[in-house]
């Protein structure tokens, strides 16, 4: 049996194992093609910022594993692309995920998590994925991109069937991208006809008048990752972080106690439990050598975040909760130049969805022992959050 068995089902423990005897481990990707797995948080950390690691599929050797395919429409996005490329397209999109742009959404956040809450009444049992930490961040990226109610279709259909496919239906992913690709189409096409004060609009803006700075592929491909990426990581982190306060109530009653530290609290939940297993898969440009393993060039480099984020030399007594710990650091959201765009948001979303959700129930339980993960080697989300709660205040 391969040492990295069990990924899908005990990705800590398997990680944990790793880490100790084979941290730059070869394993078969879920197309059944080769890559390298890395687990160790100085050799991720360093990884995550070599420029001889390119996510151009190009440089990609035949018979490696590539990840994800999708169409030329969607492919063309910043989880592909190395400098100048990738410095280019980021600029153009950076300003609305700058610290001060997303102080700014804080208020509008508060008022749809209190929107979310009340819709949930006082106390009764409730799944805090479907209701609460799935359509908060789908609500917040799809305002701030300026995507109408009407086109608000059901995207953790469509991830979910991305991130975690289902080997039952092996045609679902390739409808999910079908579907996608026509939701953009019209989306942009809409947006053309209906212009407004948000960053879609902006976008098309720059493709309509400067064309050499965005193609219409790289147009429709930021619009998917902006919304794609913008809800998947953060449902996962709120998701996570709710589930890991439940199981530890201690912990729990720390930020219950004081609101204040919430901040603090949220950059060790994402160590503890992140959204992703992995980063984004990477190919050498020429042979490089990781904690001491040559990889030849071409071949696939898959950084584990989750595992890096575990190692004892780096957090101590690391399989611990410890929202006192100093958390700073993590690579939960990346690192390098191909740090999390909207980090930030997901932050902020976060601290928001945690201070909002504890300060209007004053007891909250799972109603399921065992949490249902996401059969996902990248993503860490929950299928469901099955929880029971009283309020604490009358609704409005």
């Amino acid at each position: 049996m391969d040492a990295a068995d069990d990924l899908l089902t005990r990705p800590y423990d398997v990680y944990q194992r790793l880490r100790t005897t084979s941290p730059v481990h070869r394993i078969t990707g879920t197309d059944g093609q080769p890559a390298w797995l890395v687990t160790r948080f100085d050799d991720v950390r360093a990884a995550l910022a070599d420029p001889l690691l390119s996510l151009d599929k190009t440089h990609a050797r035949e018979g490696s594993y590539r990840g994800l395919s999708l169409p030329p429409a969607l492919d063309a996005n910043l989880l592909n692309m190395d400098p100048p490329d990738h410095t280019r397209l980021h600029r153009l999109v950076a300003r609305a995920f700058t610290q001060r742009r997303v102080e700014q959404l804080r208020a509008p956040i508060r008022a749809t998590t209190d929107q979310l809450l009340d819709a949930l009444g006082e106390h009764g049992t409730t799944d805090l994925i479907a209701s609460y930490a799935a359509p908060l961040p789908i609500t917040v990226i799809c305002d701030l991109l300026g995507v109408p109610g009407s086109y608000r279709r059901d995207f953790r259909a469509w991830t979910s069937a991305l991130i975690a496919p289902d080997p039952d239906r092996p045609q679902a992913a390739k409808e999910a991208i079908a579907a996608m690709l026509n939701f953009f189409t019209e989306l942009i096409a809409h947006k053309r006809r209906e212009s407004a004060d948000d960053l879609l609009t902006d976008l098309i803006a720059v493709r309509d008048t400067e064309g050499d700075r965005l193609t219409e592929d790289e147009l429709m491909s930021l619009a998917f990752l902006i919304l794609f990426a913008g809800y998947e990581n953060t449902v996962q982190l709120i998701g996570n972080a709710v589930l890991a306060l439940l199981q530890h109530p201690d912990q729990m009653a720390l930020v219950r106690k004081d609101p204040s530290r919430i901040p603090t609290a949220v950059e060790e939940l994402a160590r503890y439990e992140g959204p992703a297993l992995l980063a984004i898969r990477r190919f050498p440009i020429q042979d490089v050598t990781i904690g001491g393993v040559r990889i030849p060039a071409g071949e696939t480099v898959l950084l584990s975040l989750s595992a890096a984020n575990r190692d004892p030399d780096r957090f101590p007594d690391p399989d611990c909760l410890d929202l006192g710990r100093d958390a700073t650091g993590h690579l939960a959201l990346g690192h390098g130049i191909h740090y999390c765009l909207g980090a930030p948001l997901a932050r902020a979303e976060t601290e928001i969805a945690l201070a909002a959700l504890l300060e209007r129930f004053e007891d909250l339980e799972l109603t399921e022992n065992e949490p249902r993960w996401r059969p996902s080697l990248r993503a860490r989300g929950l299928l469901d959050l099955p929880v029971r709660y009283w309020g604490t205040r009358p609704f409005s």
